[in-house]
Formats: structure tokens, sequence, C-alpha cells
């Protein structure tokens, strides 16, 4: 049986990390740079965005006997084969999936201009995402 106050409790969450990172489409790469408190920031906001996804999948897969995944990234993989994720846009979530694990393991690696780009430009997929959860969701209660 589906958890849905804890689903929607997430997707709550993920919705305001997606507001969170709307404060970094104005701020300019060479302030960026600098300004170690507003890296940290917009790190730790993209992990616990993707996290709040990955605990998302995880719940579903769990709640509907699903297959077990394999990784993080196929959590997403399992969601698009029961037709809650788009297949097309399985392999976007999949990638968030594999940026959650350099931000974890290999910190040290990233360079700020790669987060900011992908607060930048991937931020929609949050939203996408939490739009197909709730879709689904609403199909289920049908």
């Amino acid at each position: 049986m589906i958890d849905t106050p804890l689903i929607t409790r997430l997707l709550l969450n993920l919705r305001g990390y997606r507001k969170d990172l709307r404060e970094f489409e104005h701020v300019k790469l060479d302030a960026f740079r600098v300004d170690i408190r507003t890296q940290r920031y917009a790190e730790r906001t993209l992990h616990v965005a993707i996290e709040c996804c990955t605990d998302i999948c995880h719940h579903l897969i769990s709640d509907q006997q699903w297959r077990e995944p394999d990784s993080y990234a196929d959590a997403f993989n399992v969601l698009a084969e029961q037709g809650v994720l788009v297949p097309e846009s399985a392999g976007k979530y999949r990638l968030m999936a594999q940026f959650r694990n350099k931000l974890v393991h290999y910190y040290e690696k990233i360079e700020p201009e790669q987060i900011l780009s992908i607060a930048r430009s991937h931020a929609d997929d949050f939203t996408d995402f939490a739009t197909a959860i709730e879709v689904w969701l609403a199909s289920q209660q049908e």
C-alpha cells in the first residue's frame, strides 16, 4: 500500500528545493566561484533534492513490490518500467543519481562551474519528476 502522506511530504520538500534552486538563475559565475558558502548551499540543495527523488523511488518500489533496483540510478529505470516515469526521461534521472554519487563520494573533484550549470539547467528536472509522481499517484486513486 502506498504511503501517500510520506510521498506527499517528500514531494512538498522537493518543490521547496526546486524553489531554492531558482536563486541560482541570476548568480554570476565569477561571484559564485569565490563564494564558498553559496557553492556549498547549491551543492547541498542539489544533493537533498536528488535524495528526495531517490527516496520517492525506493518507497514506491517497496510499496508496490516492484523489482529491487541494483543502484540509485536503476531505481529510476524501475519507475520507468512500471509506467510512473516516461522511459525517455529515465536517462536524465539516472544522470541525476550519478551526480549524487559524485557529490557524496568525489565532492573534491566538482568544479563550481559544474554546480552552477546543473543548478541552472537541470532544476526543472525536479519539477518534471514531481509532476510525473503526482500524475501516477492520481491515476492509482481512480
